[in-house]
């Protein structure tokens, strides 16, 4: 009797650990992650900033008005590969494996977040834009993009738990085509005796910023206004930011701006027409400006930018249309209520600030993201989260807690539900870790820094170099004021804590305040006066 009565008590337990919580009425919240590629948060209206009244995103606005958006969500690492590895296992690239694009062949065998929903009575599902190479894993169903995908036409990989199924061209535009899934899949490929976690990941707005056909006039007769540091000259800051290869007026290749991007995809007949109607009146102002596509002049250099701040902007209306989509459909079927939804972008983006574009450098552009969230019942709205540092390195723990999961001790980010629920934990972060590992695309040496939202600290390892910000007197990190004598406390404080979390996270090599104090000889000009 006493081995029955053990036995029903263990396996209630076990039943209980494999059972999402439930909500007031009985039913476990799914969560849905609408994740993009490289969406800058200044080019969302919800965020404010110079381009916010020629922003086309109402539908993330709105979600924004009715939820909590946060203004210091910093990533790991401002890379597409090492950040959706971040998100998936809550762990620095050097603990997963993904410290680069190039390396990104993520190892689906370790543990990640969407195991662990799916072993604890979840339905798990990823749609649109994986961009780690190996097959997905711990997903009761995918339909993914190989690698980074096409902007239209996309070749599409669709599988379940137990491995990859089938492949297969899709027709049509990309961010249409991850709505369209999404939708399809919330409409027919749910379990609706389950909860579900749905990642629903858009391509754009990567570089080729391809538009779909819907928004090519969206942005015909608009001028887009101009960043004051557009030309930035670097003075006052170190090696680095002299060496990149990612100004806009240098490194923008004719192709990928008013040509046929690398990754627009194999068009058709018809597509082939819109798009080269579309191209068609940039191309006739480019050709009556006549200069050479390198010219250095600023005339041409504005040209540039006012090209690629219009494809950038109409390919995020593409997203912003698909988000209103499918939030229309959640509550056209009653799902809206019990529904978390979660707006991000895996990294932040140059929009022509310092006369860039891309991302990597550690400054707020590049590791600052989107990120919203809107949960029914819980997530006051309307609310602006100015304060608290949070992180895609945080978005693992978040949903695991959200589903009453315990939360593994390799993993390296904190819950969120907290701060969700309007009290901020007394031991929450105050300072926030960035690295970026691989001299890679772009010519961006490796660095490292600590920042705690208002000061910043980044240090240049190849030129031993370092570079002191201090954000409420200079926003937009045009001087470097490491060598201000006022400041040395402040630094000595933040190198003091570079190496507590360089040490916290495991980072390789360990690091001590003796080999941190070196100096480099600064070559350039110093900035010696508060500002």
């Amino acid at each position: 009797m006493k081995y029955i009565i053990y036995t029903f008590i263990l396996l209630s337990a076990i039943i209980s650990m494999a059972t999402p919580p439930i909500d007031g009425m009985g039913r476990s919240p799914n969560i849905l992650f609408i994740f993009s590629d490289d969406h800058a948060y200044q080019s969302i209206g919800a965020y404010g900033g110079l381009l916010k009244d020629v922003a086309h995103t109402p539908h993330i606005d709105k979600l924004a008005s009715e939820g909590m958006l946060f203004k210091k969500c910093y990533v790991t690492n401002a890379l597409c590969g090492p950040s959706r590895a971040t998100i998936l296992t809550g762990k620095y690239g050097h603990r997963n494996g993904v410290t680069w694009n190039r390396n990104s062949n993520f190892d689906g065998s370790q543990q990640t977040f969407p195991k662990l929903m799916r072993e604890n009575g979840y339905q798990t599902a990823i749609i649109g834009k994986w961009h780690l190479k190996s097959v997905p894993t711990g997903f009761d169903y995918f339909d993914v993009m190989k690698g980074q995908g096409q902007y239209y036409n996309p070749f599409l990989q669709r599988g379940d738990a137990e491995g990859l199924k089938d492949t297969r061209t899709e027709s049509g535009y990309n961010s249409d085509i991850v709505g369209d899934l999404t939708i399809e899949w919330l409409k027919n490929g749910r379990d609706e005796s389950k909860p579900f976690m749905l990642m629903s990941q858009f391509k754009a707005t990567h570089h080729g910023w391809c538009p779909g056909p819907e928004e090519y006039d969206l942005y015909k007769d608009v001028h887009v206004p101009e960043p004051n540091n557009l030309f930035d000259d670097f003075s006052y800051r170190g090696t680095a930011i002299r060496e990149q290869t990612l100004t806009l007026y240098e490194d923008l290749p004719y192709n990928m701006m008013i040509g046929d991007p690398g990754e627009l995809g194999e068009l058709n007949k018809a597509q082939r027409k819109a798009w080269d109607a579309y191209r068609a009146q940039d191309v006739e102002k480019f050709e009556a400006l006549g200069l050479d596509w390198r010219d250095p002049s600023k005339k041409l250099s504005r040209f540039k930018y006012q090209v690629l701040l219009r494809n950038f902007l109409a390919a995020g209306a593409g997203i912003d249309k698909n988000v209103g989509r499918i939030r229309a459909f959640l509550e056209e079927n009653d799902l809206a209520d019990n529904t978390i939804v979660i707006y991000m972008a895996d990294h932040g983006y140059f929009l022509g600030e310092h006369g860039f574009f891309d991302k990597r450098f550690m400054y707020e552009e590049s590791i600052r993201t989107a990120f919203i969230v809107h949960w029914p019942g819980v997530v006051e709205k309307g609310i602006i989260n100015d304060k608290d540092i949070v992180s895609n390195l945080d978005i693992a723990s978040t949903f695991l807690d959200v589903a009453g999961i315990e939360i593994p001790e390799q993993i390296q980010g904190q819950s969120m539900v907290s701060i969700l629920e309007g009290t901020t934990p007394e031991n929450w972060r105050k300072t926030f870790l960035y690295t970026y590992h691989e001299l890679a695309n772009h010519n961006v040496q490796p660095h490292y820094g600590v920042t705690d939202g208002r000061n910043k600290l980044i240090y240049y390892p190849a030129h031993n170099e370092w570079e002191f910000f201090d954000l409420k007197k200079d926003p937009s990190e045009m001087i470097s004021q490491y060598y201000i004598p006022e400041n040395e406390t402040t630094i000595m404080e933040l190198k003091r804590e570079l190496v507590r979390l360089r040490n916290y996270y495991h980072c390789p090599p360990s690091m001590t305040l003796r080999n941190m104090n070196k100096q480099a000889s600064w070559p350039y000009q110093k900035w010696t006066k508060p500002l």
